[in-house]
């Protein structure tokens, strides 16, 4: 990929949401599960972030996942399941590639919202991500708490309003200073439970997770982690 680069299916018909994945480089990713993962570390966090976008690309209200990555092997599988991948990124920060990625779906798919997920939702469920959009429809600017009611794993931003994501740490304080509304929706917790340790991704795998975090899971939990597991 050079500059804005672009591989991917065509948009599906009717929907309304442009979604926006940062994935970051393989090397610098799911660093916190490198204990358990060992040599695997960067197998999983691709694992999860091709199971995140599969399960976005199967939810009716999206009508492309932009990808914003400079991981060459990344950006190849997830373009193998349908992404479109956008590279030229500024490096300066999560916050600025998913502004930069959300340029160019805006620009590709003009008219539509856009929202920005999280790539660490092994667990997702496109039913209940398309429940939250029914939800973000209704606003100009809304995100979805994770898990522990802390950061972010979802913020959406209608058509004719400013994609202002606030990712990160405290997230949620920060976007809910910042006027967004927060989306309370019942029985998402696959749209919720983000992965950055060992315990979330024992929390996701118990909600259930897609087929490529499965399989390294398998591995993992056979090997590495029950000498990490208290």
């Amino acid at each position: 990929m050079t500059g804005c680069g672009e591989q991917g299916g065509a948009p599906r018909p009717g929907a309304r949401w442009s979604l926006v994945v940062p994935v970051k480089r393989l090397g610098r990713a799911k660093t916190r599960l490198a204990p358990v993962a060992g040599g695997r570390r960067e197998d999983l966090a691709l694992a999860i972030a091709c199971d995140t976008v599969a399960a976005a690309r199967a939810c009716p209200g999206v009508a492309a996942v932009f990808a914003v990555t400079e991981d060459a092997r990344a950006g190849a599988e997830l373009a193998r399941l349908g992404a479109v991948v956008v590279g030229g990124e500024p490096g300066t920060g999560l916050n600025p590639a998913l502004e930069h990625g959300a340029a160019f779906a805006r620009r590709r798919l003009p008219g539509l919202g856009v929202c920005a997920l999280s790539a660490d939702l092994p667990a997702l469920r496109p039913e209940e991500l398309e429940r939250v959009l029914a939800a973000a429809a209704g606003h100009g600017r809304s995100f979805l708490a994770d898990a522990p009611g802390v950061g972010t794993t979802l913020f959406a931003a209608a058509p004719g309003h400013p994609f202002t994501p606030a990712f990160e740490g405290p997230s949620r304080v920060r976007h809910l200073s910042g006027g967004v509304r927060e989306l309370v929706v019942p029985d998402v917790a696959s749209v919720r439970r983000d992965v950055d340790t060992f315990e979330d991704l024992r929390a996701a795998v118990a909600l259930g997770v897609g087929p490529r975090t499965r399989g390294l899971w398998e591995l993992v939990d056979g090997g590495l982690c029950p000498q990490n597991a208290p």
